[in-house]
């Protein structure tokens, strides 16, 4: 039996680094809105990363609208790349 869908491949996953600063300049504006309305940020953009609702993110300062500008997987990639790098 085959596998039409190469289930069992493991596939690779390219991204450009122009992207990578343009993510952490989003994190960080959107980190700072959620902090300037008194939300705990960590927890409110794991909440978005993990559900995909955008209402974890507060609107003041457009933040709502930044981080939807940005694919969640690409946000996870950044983060992990910028864990394992420290």
């Amino acid at each position: 039996m085959t596998d039409k869908n190469n289930f069992n491949e493991t596939m690779l996953f390219k991204r450009e680094k122009d992207q990578d600063k343009d993510i952490r300049q989003i994190l960080t504006t959107v980190y700072k809105a959620l902090e300037d309305k008194g939300y705990k940020p960590t927890g409110q953009i794991v909440g978005y990363l993990l559900s995909g609702d955008p209402t974890y993110i507060t609107a003041h300062d457009g933040a709502r609208k930044l981080i939807r500008t940005v694919d969640r997987d690409k946000i996870l990639e950044e983060l992990l790349e910028a864990y394992i790098n420290e």
